[in-house]
């Protein structure tokens, strides 16, 4: 095979670490299992377009490639990084291990002797002999992606230079992030979800962050007078507003409520940390569902794969859910009362919305929310409903709300009675409707947030109400209330018009009944649009201008 068709490169090449010949297909690289593993050596390999990677591979019984193509496939050129692995069951004290990793300009030799070794890409590595224990070792290799970059996984270390691979300049730079010894077990978070003393518990609603490999460009910003702003980096601008926005809020829980990532991103893992890393640098629970945006691409991660990811973050309370229920993230998390009382004080519902479907109805159309998903929300609202009526200590006061992130049809709903907030555009939904809504009603739902639309921001309401009953008074049903976008890196502006950035809080009083809400603005000192929205556990109906003239409607 001639050398400038591909290179799988090692200085030195150690005589048991081979380049294989015959094609292996590179599934070998993601299904071998070894436990305990820890690194003995790294590399870079590079093929032309015209050589597919499996064509000449390192013996995969040894080697392993991360699943990151470093150039982010922009480049005539593919390359991978390549880690040697040995299980630390079986080191002998003779055996290499990596012992540290640098990027750029060679490293100083070390005092113990051994020296550093070079590898393609600008990568150092110095290897020390076995000593019985791995916790100086490097026992795990990632790859991130962009100069704005974070890793907030623990223990963790994220290269500050990038690798020297001459990719093109727009391209978002390759990084190592390396971890020492092994991660330590991640703190169980849920200990952490409770009221605080005086009942209250706080949540920011984050929706819509669109977050992207690199810094990404933001087209329709405006300053604090309106004034239309030069194009500019998106992402930057979107960890600082969130960061603003936790700083004031100080909550007990961060609720991501869909289109975490933009469509079409090449490094899914690389947007998603940038997305989280404020929320657990200030250590703050979150719990999150995806969008329609977030998994669309051919090189977007699955949404099962996000969520391992997520799941396996500090402070993270998400759940992929039951698998027999339509989607991933189907699961709900209990509010309890203050320490060492088990008693739950509110329920907190999160579902998967799907995403984007080919439809004849309605461009764009979405995916209901699924049969499955309904009966899984009915069940589990009767079954924690039970188990409160049977516990002789329950608060009288038990509030409960959902979230997802493609509205249900009811937000469009011609009768809908908007309280606070404004709609800005036409609600984007699924055309079926299969009825959650009603599932909603009679779970005894206070309130559903929701996200997608990025420049709707209101709270309404839809009476429940029936033709027979028109001569009694209406029950109003659950607030349905739009988080706003708070990404850069989406759209804000509707036609010619641009909006602020936003974020919706929700505040829970467990002791008196109550929930209000309000939103957090850019640029906006305080408070915008305060609204109480239950009070002593029922649903409250401000009056409004739609109140005038207002005929019984069928429900």
């Amino acid at each position: 095979m001639p050398a400038s068709d591909s290179s799988c490169l090692l200085e030195p090449c150690p005589s048991q670490e081979r380049c294989l010949q015959t094609a292996t297909p590179s599934t070998s690289h993601t299904t071998a299992v070894i436990p305990h593993p820890v690194v003995t050596d790294l590399t870079v390999c590079i093929f032309s377009s015209t050589v597919s990677p499996s064509a000449c591979e390192l013996d995969p019984g040894l080697w392993h490639r991360i699943e990151k193509e470093l150039y982010l496939y922009t480049s005539q050129q593919s390359a991978w990084i390549y880690v040697a692995l040995a299980n630390e069951e079986e080191l002998a004290a003779e055996d290499l291990l990596v012992m540290d990793i640098r990027v750029g300009d060679p490293p100083p030799n070390p005092s113990s002797g051994h020296s550093w070794e070079s590898r393609p890409g600008g990568i150092w590595v110095l290897r020390g002999k076995f000593s019985g224990m791995v916790d100086q070792a490097v026992t795990e290799v990632d790859v991130l992606f962009g100069m704005d970059a974070v890793d907030p996984r623990p223990q963790w270390a994220l290269m500050r230079s990038s690798l020297q691979l001459n990719g093109q300049p727009k391209v978002p730079v390759a990084r190592l992030s390396v971890l020492h010894g092994r991660a330590k077990p991640r703190p169980d978070a849920r200990a952490a979800l409770r009221v605080r003393e005086d009942g209250k518990f706080k949540i920011v609603q984050i929706s819509d962050t669109h977050m992207v490999t690199g810094v990404g460009v933001c087209k329709d910003a405006i300053d604090a007078h309106g004034k239309n702003l030069p194009e500019s980096e998106a992402d930057p601008l979107t960890v600082d507003f969130i960061g603003k926005i936790l700083d004031v809020e100080k909550p007990d829980l961060v609720i991501l409520t869909g289109d975490q990532l933009h469509h079409d991103i090449s490094d899914s893992q690389s947007a998603l940390f940038k997305m989280v890393a404020p929320i657990i640098e200030r250590s703050i629970p979150f719990a999150a569902v995806f969008g329609n945006h977030d998994s669309e691409g051919i090189h977007a991660l699955s949404r099962t794969a996000q969520m391992s990811i997520l799941q396996n973050l500090p402070f993270s309370l998400c759940e992929s859910g039951p698998e027999q229920v339509d989607g991933i993230g189907n699961f709900y998390l209990q509010v309890l009362a203050p320490a060492p009382s088990q008693l739950p004080l509110s329920t907190l519902y999160f579902l998967d919305s799907h995403g984007q479907i080919p439809s004849k109805i309605r461009n764009p159309d979405y995916d209901p929310i699924k049969q499955s998903q309904i009966d899984w929300f009915t069940n589990t609202s009767q079954a924690q409903r039970s188990a409160r009526e049977k516990d002789d200590n329950h608060n009288r006061f038990h509030l409960s709300l959902a979230f997802l992130h493609i509205p249900l049809p009811e937000f469009g709903d011609r009768h809908l009675s908007i309280r606070n907030g404004h709609r800005r555009e036409p609600t984007e939904g699924p055309s079926f409707n299969s009825h959650f809504y009603d599932a909603l009603v009679k779970g005894g739902i206070s309130a559903l947030g929701c996200g997608h639309d990025h420049v709707n921001d209101f709270c309404a309401l839809l009476p429940q109400q029936t033709q027979q009953d028109c001569d009694k008074t209406p029950q109003p049903g659950p607030w349905l209330c739009y988080g706003g976008g708070s990404g850069f890196g989406g759209y804000c502006s509707y036609g010619r018009k641009r909006f602020h950035r936003r974020t919706r809080v929700w505040e829970l009083d467990t002791s008196t009944g109550s929930l209000k809400t309000w939103k957090r603005v850019e640029y906006a000192m305080d408070r915008v649009d305060e609204l109480v929205l239950v009070e002593s556990g029922a649903v409250v109906d401000p009056p409004g201008e739609e109140d005038e003239g207002r005929s019984c409607v069928v429900s």
